[in-house]
């Protein structure tokens, strides 16, 4: 048995999960942290398919974030995807930390938080920023 597979099997058996990476040599690295950043409401659920997809939707569920520099409506525009569908944005007043971060390079993503059925479309989609470290 490999002692990557030995690892994961004796750390699964014992209810911890193992997310760290591994190398080469098959030896565990520092663990995948996740450290929240922020938590903002949906920006353009109306305009875009978050309407169309609500159904599937569910707290917990993974956002890619995807920075749009050339967005000639807002330069620090970081749009909000779930699987191959644009939900919206974070909001303008929330994204210009979090553009400077992407452009740096860093690795963020989201998770839906609260799911309401409103008339608002700002209240209906809210998800937290994690940075990936």
């Amino acid at each position: 048995m490999l002692r990557r597979t030995f690892l994961h099997t004796l750390f699964g058996s014992l209810g911890i999960g193992l997310s760290g990476r591994i190398n080469a040599n098959t030896q565990l690295l520092e663990p995948k942290r996740r450290v929240l950043l922020q938590e903002s409401p949906l920006a353009g659920y109306q305009y875009h398919r978050a309407q169309g997809i609500w159904q599937f939707l569910q707290i917990g569920e993974t956002l890619k974030l995807r920075r749009e520099s050339a967005n000639r409506y807002d330069r620090n525009a970081i749009a909000v995807w779930f699987k191959n569908e644009h939900l919206g944005y974070v909001p303008r007043s929330e994204n210009r930390t979090l553009a400077q971060m992407m452009d740096r390079g860093e690795l963020l993503e989201g998770r839906i938080v609260r799911l309401l059925e409103d008339d608002n479309p700002w209240r209906r989609i809210r998800f937290s920023v994690f940075l990936s470290t």
